[in-house]
């Protein structure tokens, strides 16, 4: 294998396991988003107290923060 095709077999390699993480990144967004949608029809389907509204509320933003994190690791990676 000369140079050339050894170094195009490297960047393909890395492109590959980059895809791989950028799908498992969505995945995981996927997982959290379920759990928002959860949440938010529970909250539509049921009379809350304002105290579980509150904690509702929270864990809403916990998985707003989450999302946001994992969408930062989303980022191209320019070569």
């Amino acid at each position: 294998m000369d140079k050339d095709t050894h170094d195009q077999k490297r960047f393909l390699e890395k492109q590959l396991q980059w895809s791989k993480e950028q799908a498992r990144i969505l995945d995981e967004i996927d997982v959290h988003l379920h759990e928002m949608k959860e949440i938010a029809e529970y909250a539509v389907k049921h009379e809350l107290t304002l105290d579980e509204i509150e904690k509702l509320n929270g864990q809403l933003n916990e998985l707003k923060d989450v999302i946001h994190s994992l969408e930062q690791q989303l980022q191209p990676v320019i070569h």
